[in-house]
């Protein structure tokens, strides 16, 4: 038998992103986004308020990076969620993030969290709250990846938000190979 919830935003996993941008004073901000993914081969959309002073500071400078957040940081990526820079204009400091100036978009790569795709925005629609981005690198830390020179989720440790329970997990164990296990059943 089932329970039914009824129509509500609820998926599993949902990446738990840290969209990062530069105000117009050049200070850089984040906020925490969980409802967010990859809508085409160089682009990711978001829902995101256009009351958030980082979608404002995305709209102004058209750049912006998306850092998947990760179980060393949870503390910090969950207040950059909770605390409103346009009530708190220094809440990339208060969470401890640093930041490096990406060399490919007018935005903020925040040092402290080891995978960021750098964006340029292609589209807004405030009555959606969409935002589209075009991806134009991804970039991660080499602490993170594997002998073969690719992220390896278990040295990365993206964490998901569980919407029913209010809950950050940490991405668990590989259970098959993708593109191959499915192949038994032809």
């Amino acid at each position: 038998m089932r329970k039914s919830f009824g129509a509500k935003p609820l998926t599993y996993p949902q990446p738990v992103l840290i969209i990062a941008s530069y105000g117009p004073d050049g200070a850089p901000d984040a906020m925490n986004a969980a409802w967010g993914g990859i809508s085409d081969d160089t682009q990711i959309s978001m829902c995101l308020s256009g009351g958030h002073k980082t979608v404002q500071n995305i709209l102004a400078r058209t750049a912006f990076t998306v850092s998947m957040a990760d179980a060393d940081h949870v503390v910090a990526c969950d207040y950059v969620g909770i605390a409103s820079g346009n009530d708190v204009p220094d809440k990339f400091a208060r969470a401890g993030f640093h930041a490096t100036r990406s060399e490919l978009v007018d935005a903020p790569i925040i040092d402290e969290l080891k995978m960021t795709l750098e964006c340029k925005l292609v589209s807004y629609d405030p009555e959606s709250c969409r935002m589209v981005g075009e991806i134009v690198n991804v970039s991660a830390d080499e602490s993170v990846l594997n002998d073969k020179g690719k992220v390896d989720p278990a040295k990365l440790r993206p964490i998901t938000f569980d919407p029913m329970n209010n809950a950050y997990l940490v991405l668990g164990e590989k259970v098959g190979d993708a593109f191959r296990d499915g192949l038994a059943l032809r």
